[in-house]
């Protein structure tokens, strides 16, 4: 999408816009010569993750943009006071505000450390709301005003409490902000609106949380970034209230090509969470297929398959490779027509580790749930654990980082590399 030079001169505050999706916004409109406020907490650069807000803005003054970078803390009431006011002085005003930041984990209901719920509501949803507080006065005032978060639509579906609860909770937090201060704010024409992806974006974060795997089925954060311009390009007296999806915003917009914001052209789509059932099942071939297919295997088909996985698996097992993952993994296989369930556990966390195909006394770290004919996939790459979960094949429980290790670790093996 096009810049159009709308968003000379306005002044846009983002949270999180030291990188990934907030700073892919940021430079967006710093295209068109907007004031942009980098309001993040990185000040020094993280030994895993580039970018500060000091780096972010350079690279924003080089596209055309002026900036401001923030140090801000968005759980913090004085931090966040402090930079609007900043912001105020130094630009005039706000015009536009895009709650960006966010904190994420994985973690059912017995793994999710009470620290680690407060830290996601804090950011997200107590976070978003302060942010917008804080800027309303000004917004009042400001050309145009909106509001946007990064947030998704409000499905009340199980399948995305289930695995997650607390991140789902503190995400439709952000949303629900956007159900009430709409309405609220129409009389000050201000827009809120919510933006999400249809697809898995990849960004620094998720390069690092997926072991530097899992980039094809993803898209670029810059879709994200033009689904944006073109939702604060609308006029906030009428746009507001709505719950979006990017590659939707963009069709409205007349975009015809998707594959330029692809990570890997011609790569299967990788649907993020969120994401309605059936509508968009069609974008995610292979995981469509895999769950349209009904099971053809024979009983002894898939026990035989099973077993070349097991020797398969024996195969990874050493202590470099126990060093490098640190985690215990159980596979709880479920027979739909028998209700039987069958334990098998892959222990790479102790000693030269080990697979054992009955209940272990080792604790699992991560637990997959899953049937009997798609373990072999799983192990072969033909079954991603990613697509499997959205297309609610697999259900996974625990430490979801240490999920994501173990695609990344199947992926090598597969592609010859351990």
């Amino acid at each position: 999408m096009f810049n159009t030079g709308k968003f000379v001169g306005k002044t846009v505050l983002i949270t999180g816009a030291s990188r990934g999706i907030g700073k892919e916004i940021a430079l967006k409109l710093a295209k068109d010569g907007a004031n942009i406020v980098v309001a993040a907490k990185t000040a020094t650069a993280h030994p895993k993750l580039p970018g500060t807000i000091y780096t972010a803005a350079e690279e924003i003054e080089k596209a055309g943009g002026k900036a401001l970078p923030c140090i801000v803390d968005v759980r913090d009431e004085a931090s966040v006071k402090a930079s609007v006011e900043e912001a105020v002085k130094k630009f005039g005003g706000i015009d536009i505000l895009v709650n960006n930041a966010s904190a994420i984990s994985l973690t059912d209901t017995e793994s999710t450390e009470m620290k680690r719920y407060d830290l996601m509501h804090s950011i997200n949803t107590r976070g978003t709301y302060l942010m917008t507080k804080t800027c309303l006065p000004y917004l009042k005032s400001g050309k145009n005003p909106h509001v946007l978060n990064i947030s998704p639509p409000l499905l009340m579906e199980p399948r995305w409490f289930a695995n997650h609860v607390a991140y789902t909770m503190a995400k439709y937090g952000m949303s629900m902000c956007v159900l009430g201060q709409h309405e609220e704010f129409k009389p000050h024409g201000i827009a809120v609106n919510a933006l999400w992806p249809l697809t898995a974006i990849w960004t620094a974060a998720m390069e690092m949380l997926s072991d530097k795997g899992g980039e094809a089925g993803s898209r670029k954060p810059a879709i994200m970034a033009d689904a944006a311009y073109a939702v604060l390009s609308k006029n906030s007296r009428d746009f507001t209230g709505n719950f979006l999806i990017d590659e939707d915003v963009l069709k409205a917009e007349g975009v015809t090509d998707f594959e330029r914001y692809a990570c890997v052209p011609g790569a299967p789509l990788m649907p993020d969470f969120f994401i309605p059932s059936g509508t968009y099942d069609h974008k995610f071939s292979t995981g469509a297929a895999i769950g349209k297919k009904k099971v053809a295997h024979e009983a002894g088909v898939i026990e035989e398959e099973i077993k070349q996985t097991f020797e398969a698996a024996k195969r990874l097992l050493n202590g470099d490779i126990v060093k490098k993952t640190g985690f215990v993994y159980q596979f709880i296989l479920k027979d739909p027509v028998t209700k039987t369930e069958r334990f098998i556990t892959l222990d790479l966390k102790n000693g030269d580790g080990e697979i054992i195909d009955n209940q272990s006394s080792h604790k699992p770290d991560v637990k997959f749930t899953l049937a009997p004919e798609h373990f072999a996939p799983l192990f072969s790459g033909k079954l991603r654990p990613t697509t499997a979960l959205m297309t609610k094949k697999l259900k996974i429980s625990g430490d979801m980082p240490g999920a994501m290790k173990l695609e990344s670790l199947l992926r090598k093996f597969t592609e010859g590399k351990l």
